[in-house]
């Protein structure tokens, strides 16, 4: 039986999740983390501090410090919410939407790199069986699931 520990951790070496940085854009470097913030900010409009911090399954002391950081690059704003001001809404500053959408592209130019390595029959196998595996991550009491 193949090891399975074994492949997951080859393929978060491959990935680059043990690299410090993930990206640089221009001078500006990147964390893994800070670039799964970027990357749910371009993707959400006008959020809440909390709504980021449950979709990345992060606590909030962890998330708060990882938005004053992104705030601190001109990166992020961080805005009140009209209606109540102790909730404090997220959202991209110009450079921001820059960075993640850089950092986007050269994700999906790297996924569609590796994936031109197989046919497109192994492709749509991968891509169906990553879709199964976070699925039954989502279900499982023990992963690390981001709260819905």
């Amino acid at each position: 039986m193949e090891d399975l520990r074994e492949l997951f951790q080859v393929m978060t070496r491959r990935f680059g999740l043990l690299n410090k940085n993930c990206c640089q854009v221009g001078g500006t470097e990147i964390s893994l983390v800070q670039s799964h913030i970027l990357y749910e900010l371009l993707r959400k409009n006008k959020p809440s501090i909390q709504q980021v911090a449950d979709s990345l399954g992060m606590d909030i002391t962890t998330f708060s410090r990882q938005i004053q950081t992104l705030v601190k690059m001109e990166l992020v704003l961080k805005s009140p919410l009209p209606e109540d001001r102790r909730v404090s809404q997220l959202s991209l500053t110009t450079q921001g939407k820059y960075v993640a959408a850089k950092i986007d592209a050269e994700m999906n130019q790297y996924l569609n790199e590796v994936f031109s390595n197989m046919s497109e029959f192994e492709r749509d196998m991968v891509i169906k069986s990553v879709k199964l595996l976070n699925d039954a991550m989502s279900k499982s009491s023990v992963c690390c699931k981001p709260l819905l």
